[in-house]
């Protein structure tokens, strides 16, 4: 089936008083979006894909639903390909501004937001805001007004090779060796994971494994302190808008990585979706490796982020549809089943893809086993 790709945009009004994004007027906010869908095929639905920095357009799944005879609409938040100063809260209104405008635009009735990967929990967050909107700062402290924003729920949520947030990722994730933030390269070799002088090697046991956790989280909850102090320091000396930016080493070491015995999948030992994570793990595309005092608390931090996707989805009531990816090197089984799990919502489904990876792309031969899932979800449900 031919594939139509139309790219579009449109501008809402943000009040906010502080920009985090290169250029453009302020009070002003421009998303660019791609509608990918049959060339003669009409819909009444629409799936609706975003991720906090957006520029999915192109994955293999939006592609091939779009060519099994859905629409979909790709959603670039003003953030697209840049996660330093990010707040996750902006996504929301974003999202929410596009899901506005689409039912005008294109009449769009029914809505299903597509979260993949790291738009999983931006999804949930959503919906969460849009069926119990509470929100009006911050984690900063900043107006952000959730409640006025007359955010419109979705009809449906797909979690689709989904992880359960950046928060949580990020923490799982974070290399608890490092001490002290001002010299991370003098690191607890008891906790360097691939440090071969590590007295700790695979398989690990249960015991090291709940220190190795217990590290990861202190170490996040140092940086939120830290950025917390800075941000009242700053505010104090009577500049409340200013901003700093900082590095954060060690963000992709995880006894998942190492220890195939961890989270078991049919994922590759040794390996994770940015490569070898020992080079990821101090590599300049790193999770927050460059960030910022409010975009820190935002979406990195564990208990100051509130896109929390275990938590948005025990909020939610709307029918939800998670797809695992047994072989995901970013998104492992657990993640999949905490969502699950979590959901409150009375219609959930869980569906594995035996051997799939996190893009399709070394089991492109399981792209049509998932978009049949889908598909079939869809219509049993009507949509």
């Amino acid at each position: 089936m031919a594939v139509l790709r139309e790219p579009y945009g449109f501008v809402h009004q943000d009040k906010s008083p502080l920009k985090e994004v290169y250029g453009g007027p302020s009070g002003q906010v421009f998303v660019e979006c791609m509608r990918v869908r049959p060339a003669d095929t009409a819909s009444r639905t629409v799936i609706v894909f975003s991720h906090p920095i957006g520029g999915g357009a192109f994955l293999p799944l939006v592609t091939a639903l779009a060519a099994a005879g859905r629409h979909v609409i790709y959603c670039n938040p003003r953030y697209r390909g840049n996660d330093t100063a990010l707040i996750l809260e902006k996504c929301v209104l974003d999202l929410g501004a596009c899901i506005a405008d689409l039912k005008t635009r294109f009449g769009y009735e029914k809505v299903l937001l597509g979260g993949w990967s790291g738009g999983g929990s931006l999804s949930l967050f959503y919906q969460d805001q849009a069926q119990n909107p509470t929100i009006t700062q911050t984690p900063a402290g900043d107006a952000v007004d959730l409640v006025g924003a007359g955010l419109q729920p979705a009809d449906g949520v797909l979690l689709l090779a989904a992880h359960v947030s950046r928060s949580v990722t990020m923490t799982e994730w974070l290399d608890p060796s490092i001490l002290d933030e001002s010299r991370p390269f003098e690191r607890d070799v008891a906790l360097a994971i691939y440090d071969p002088a590590c007295p700790h090697q695979p398989p690990y046991d249960d015991a090291f494994v709940a220190r190795f956790r217990a590290a990861q989280l202190n170490r996040n909850r140092r940086i939120t302190a830290w950025a917390r102090d800075q941000l009242a320091a700053l505010r104090a000396s009577g500049d409340p808008d200013a901003e700093r930016c900082f590095v954060v080493q060690g963000t992709m070491c995880d006894v998942r990585w190492t220890d195939p015995t961890q989270d078991r999948s049919d994922r590759r030992p040794g390996t994770c979706y940015l490569g070898d994570p020992r080079i990821a793990n101090d590599g300049p595309v790193g999770l927050a490796r460059f960030t910022t005092l409010r975009s820190w608390l935002s979406q990195w931090s564990f208990d100051e982020s509130r896109a929390n996707g275990v938590l948005n989805a025990a909020r939610i009531t709307c029918p939800v549809l998670v797809v695992d990816n047994t072989a995901d090197l970013a998104c492992t089984p657990s993640h999949a089943a905490r969502l699950f799990a979590a959901a409150a919502s009375a219609d959930k489904t869980l569906v594995r893809i035996q051997g799939a990876d996190h893009y399709y792309v070394e089991r492109k031969d399981l792209l049509p086993q998932a978009v049949g899932a889908i598909g079939g979800w869809m219509d049993e449900r009507g949509f």
